[in-house]
């Protein structure tokens, strides 16, 4: 998902980092085992492992809210999948969106 950083605060990296290493670098809605930071193996394409990235959703589709109970770690297509579904975005006015 494209970060629009303004609207995360300075320690993203470290939350995302925490709800992906609580949720056990699995999807919590397809249970897909993801990689971790550094662990892309050399024989996969991009494609292959972006499928098997772990990104963090904002359950009410706010970035400035982020209290853990409304993280969730999904896999790449998972996310994309929640949001084309909901038609819903945290893109900002004026940001290129996929759907």
């Amino acid at each position: 998902m494209p970060i629009v950083r303004q609207r995360y605060p300075s320690n993203w990296n470290e939350i995302s980092f925490a709800v992906r290493e609580a949720a056990l670098w699995r999807c919590q809605h397809c249970d897909r085992l993801c990689f971790r930071p550094g662990e892309k193996p050399k024989t996969l394409t991009r494609s292959e492992w972006t499928m098997a990235t772990l990104t963090v959703h904002h359950a009410d589709f706010a970035p400035e809210n982020n209290n853990f109970d409304n993280l969730i770690a999904l896999c790449a297509p998972c996310h994309l999948a929640l949001h084309a579904r909901t038609k819903r975005s945290n893109v900002s006015p004026g940001q290129l969106s996929l759907w």
